[in-house]
């Protein structure tokens, strides 16, 4: 497999996509018995996707994708953890 060590704009609208799916399931999918774990952990996502929006506006593509990233690893995370109560495992981390 050959080694990717360039971010494009490309790279960046697929994982927009993704990240934005996962946070708009999130948002619907909360355990209500968690709801204020839930409410930080969409807040810290929200935070970083709006950052990786910043970034990417400025043509900084390498912090845009990390952003994405920890906006991700916050989902996945509430998704591991029972916060959410999500079934894709194309878009979460699920045990």
């Amino acid at each position: 497999m050959p080694k990717i060590n360039l971010i494009c704009k490309a790279r960046l609208k697929k994982y927009f996509s993704i990240t934005e799916k996962a946070l708009k399931i999130a948002k619907k999918k909360i355990n209500h018995k968690r709801e204020q774990e839930a409410k930080e952990i969409l807040e810290m996502a929200s935070a970083y996707l709006n950052d990786a929006k910043y970034f990417q506006e400025k043509g900084d593509y390498v912090n845009s994708f990390a952003c994405l990233n920890y906006a991700h690893g916050w989902l996945d995370s509430g998704s591991r953890l029972g916060i959410f109560n999500v079934k894709d495992e194309n878009l979460f981390t699920i045990p």
